[in-house]
């Protein structure tokens, strides 16, 4: 479109870029009329009145696109072929954020705007450090659009062309921010589904976050029929995985082999997968067995890495990390080993049970008594060496009717918190949690129910509460000794 320079400063002001005012300031620096068309773009640009992106567009003629609600839109950060993404700024507040915008030729498509703003609604549910917030959802007919934080930064695939390979330490304190926004996810019970290295983005400060829950499922433990299909090509690698592997969609074990993919690369800086766009090839199975193991690629590194990596590279998904969290504990062992090899730390019990504990000394259960409900002998050796080295005092029984019938009416509480697990005692954990929060005599008692994430029947089944938690298996001590000084605190 052919502009004068005045025409093009009228525009400015028409689409609301700029007030008259402003444009009046500048051709009263010009003190002429008789100036060029790109001494008025030049001092436009300078002057912060107007971005290329905005120029760009409005020389082509077009007149939409420049703000979505009361965002305008500064310059595009982003684009895939189902969405493109903007930085912008609140034309009142200033605050700048990131615009996700659905792409024109899908917003005719129902299923295709639903799953846009699906996205939306899951993340404003996944408020946490290492996921990108989502602040709003705007379901307009002419451009759909959600509002979300703006990370300044570049994605992790970006970086990782740039700097190769990460350190040891660098590359675990990369993955552990994954795994540990994939974890608050796993909570809430969302499934990522596109974990790859353009959906982590990596803040200035060094600190990753999780991006695009597009294709996220919330788990579906209610049917073996739930088996992965591939809707598109997104979700075709997922798919291809979890076909082999004979697992549902959702099942939060093939993020945690995509993870293992990421740290593969960030470790090594070569892929465990072939890199392709051949729909035949991402769907034969043996691409995800067909790689040299990480210590064959990259030597002389220390040996958690290679352990951890491998776990999480386990085709066969029950040799896999079932949880997030059970992941992120060895990760956090391995960095503690890493950062301060004089620490002490040791590993325990078995995939349902603890995962690390920390060997400093504390006592900051003196003066309380727990009881523990687990009829496992190992983990209620675990349990009573732990607390007793933290000062509580300890009582362990194997059957929840005979800990419930010591709680009495007429009788003081013989503990300051009961403690249940649900793994091995299923239903009969659940009814002595249910009743404990449910009874005059018991009910303002604090009570943790440690439940394993597939028990879905258990977790929906709770009344929990604010002094009545749940807590995950694999679990760490620590995240144990911070819920029993919170609850007894009360």
């Amino acid at each position: 479109m052919d502009f004068t320079p005045r025409s093009l400063t009228q525009r400015i002001v028409d689409l609301d870029l700029a007030s008259g005012s402003e444009v009046d300031k500048i051709w009263a620096e010009f003190r002429t009329e008789n100036v060029s068309l790109e001494d008025v773009k030049s001092v436009l640009l300078r002057k912060g009145l107007l971005t290329n992106f905005q120029l760009e567009r409005m020389l082509t003629g077009e007149r939409l696109g420049y703000f979505y609600g009361p965002y305008k839109v500064l310059y595009m950060i982003g684009a895939g072929t189902f969405a493109r993404v903007f930085r912008a700024v609140h034309r009142d507040t200033g605050r700048v954020v990131a615009v996700k915008v659905l792409r024109s030729r899908h917003r005719g498509q129902i299923a295709e705007v639903e799953q846009f703003l699906r996205e939306g609604r899951m993340g404003l549910q996944l408020k946490h450090p290492n996921i990108v917030t989502i602040h709003d959802i705007q379901n307009d007919p002419r451009a759909p659009y959600l509002v979300m934080e703006f990370v300044e930064g570049e994605t992790l695939r970006e970086i990782l062309k740039i700097r190769k390979q990460f350190g040891p330490i660098d590359g675990l304190n990369v993955v552990h921010d994954i795994c540990s926004g994939l974890d608050f996810a796993f909570q809430k019970g969302i499934t990522h589904r596109d974990l790859k290295l353009s959906n982590v983005l990596v803040h200035s400060s060094g600190k990753c976050k999780l991006v695009d829950f597009g294709l996220a499922a919330m788990a579906d433990t209610s049917s073996d029929k739930a088996i992965a299909d591939c809707p598109s090509a997104r979700a075709i690698d997922y798919a291809a995985l979890e076909r082999g592997t004979g697992v549902r969609k959702g099942d939060t074990r093939s993020d945690i082999y995509f993870v293992g993919v990421m740290m593969y690369n960030v470790i090594s800086g070569k892929q465990a997968l072939v890199d392709t766009r051949e729909r035949s090839q991402r769907l034969n199975v043996t691409r995800f067995l067909d790689f040299p193991s990480l210590s064959e690629v990259c030597r002389d590194l220390p040996e958690q890495i290679y352990t951890i990596c491998n776990k999480a590279l386990e085709f066969d998904p029950e040799k896999r990390y079932q949880t997030p969290s059970a992941m992120l504990a060895d990760i956090q062992v391995a960095l503690k080993s890493l950062e301060n090899p004089n620490r002490v730390e040791r590993r325990i019990g078995n995939r349902h049970d603890i995962i690390a504990v920390d060997e400093e000394d504390a006592k900051e259960g003196e003066g309380k008594t727990v009881m523990v409900v687990e009829n496992k002998q190992e983990l209620q050796d675990v349990l009573r060496e732990k607390l007793k080295k933290r000062g509580y005092k300890v009582l362990i029984f194997g059957d929840p009717e005979r800990a419930l019938s010591k709680f009495s009416p007429d009788e003081s509480s013989p503990a300051d918190c009961l403690v249940i697990c649900a793994p091995d005692l299923g239903n009969l954990a659940l009814d002595a949690f249910n009743r404990f929060a449910e009874q005059d005599h018991t009910k303002t008692i604090p009570a943790v129910m440690l439940v394993d994430p597939k028990q879905q029947h258990i977790i929906r089944g709770a009344n929990t509460s604010p002094i009545h938690v749940l807590l995950p298996m694999p679990l760490k001590v620590r995240e144990l000794r911070q819920a029993l000084a919170k609850l007894t605190a009360r």
